[in-house]
């Protein structure tokens, strides 16, 4: 039978398409829940906010309440289910530490590399390392490999540079169909601490508009210029312009924000080298990756694409190399 056949069937008998997988996004701030049919479909889709953060000093009874919670009636109906987890929850502060695996990395390596939890209500917790990159400055990640992977099901062989947006941003060159080596940018991070901590905040006014173009554009044209004496020097500047009367407060946030990207891409270009027509692809939240975009196609670059949330792609895909996933429910049959 074919997978629309069974759904039809399913809906007009009442019940829901068969649950094949359980996935979960698990960081720092929130747990996202992920219920998928045949061929990886996401049937539905859950949030909650209990991420680690909130959770690392309760104990192991934390995390579970927290997962039953958010998903155990998906449990319930569906009692052999395989369930899968990545990001922050594999940390030194989530439920159970998982050792990460080297990079470069394929997705086998990564699926052979699970740590299994066993829970109370008698599932196995499959959860996905994280990777780390060593060198004189070693790099870390726990959650985007899976995203990659999630990205590089529906990819050709073709190298790719794909950027995640996001509090710590990542930047990853894909070789071969492996995650060969990536770099950490705290962006974000760095942008919400500017302007909630420091006396830059002081000046700021919000903004009754969604995004300030063309303030976002001045702060990228001043990360490009040899003008002031590099980011610790010019960031003043989203001060200093707004004091002077030559930038609006309101279009403070938007300034600061296109001057780190601007000098996040500047660093990038130097590690990465891209040519202008490298394809680049963009995964993570639609206003954020909008966002690096615009300021990669002001920067020259025009083979950019946006990706969707690849996170439930890259669950699936790692339980499949697991064989977390019976062969007859892969396909729907």
């Amino acid at each position: 039978m074919h997978q629309s056949d069974a759904d039809s069937q399913a809906g007009l008998a009442g019940l829901s398409p068969k649950t094949c997988l359980i996935g979960l996004d698990w960081g720092t701030s929130s747990l996202r829940a992920y219920r998928m049919g045949a061929k990886g479909r996401v049937l539905e889709q859950r949030e909650a906010s209990c991420g680690i953060m909130q959770l690392q000093s309760a104990g192991d009874d934390a995390f579970e309440q927290a997962m039953d919670a958010t998903c155990g009636d998906w449990l319930d109906e569906a009692p052999g289910v395989a369930l899968i987890a990545s990001g922050m929850i594999g940390s030194a502060q989530g439920w159970r530490e998982t050792p990460y695996v080297e990079c470069p990395v394929k997705v086998e390596q990564l699926s052979a590399a699970l740590t299994r939890i066993s829970t109370r209500r008698g599932h196995d917790l499959w959860l996905v390392p994280g990777v780390i990159q060593r060198g004189s400055l070693p790099e870390l990640m726990r959650g985007e490999e899976t995203q990659v992977f999630g990205l590089l099901a529906e990819a050709d062989d073709e190298p790719l540079l794909i950027g995640l947006p996001g509090t710590h941003s990542k930047w990853v060159a894909v070789e071969s169909g492996q995650l060969a080596s990536f770099h950490t940018f705290m962006t974000g991070e760095v942008h919400a601490a500017l302007l909630g901590h420091t006396i830059l905040g002081k000046t700021l006014v919000a903004n009754p508009e969604p995004f300030d173009a063309a303030a976002f554009e001045r702060g990228l044209n001043v990360a490009r210029s040899a003008e002031g004496g590099g980011l610790l020097s010019t960031i003043f500047s989203s001060r200093s312009l707004v004091l002077t009367g030559e930038l609006k407060g309101a279009g403070q946030a938007d300034y600061l924000s296109g001057l780190l990207i601007g000098y996040e891409l500047l660093a990038m270009a130097k590690l990465y080298q891209p040519d202008p027509q490298q394809p680049i692809a963009l995964v993570g939240s639609a206003v954020l990756c909008e966002r690096y975009l615009r300021a990669l196609r002001h920067c020259g670059y025009q083979r950019v694409s946006l990706a969707p949330q690849a996170t439930a792609a890259g669950l699936w895909r790692v339980a499949i190399e697991a064989a977390l996933i019976e062969p007859g429910q892969r396909e729907g049959e």
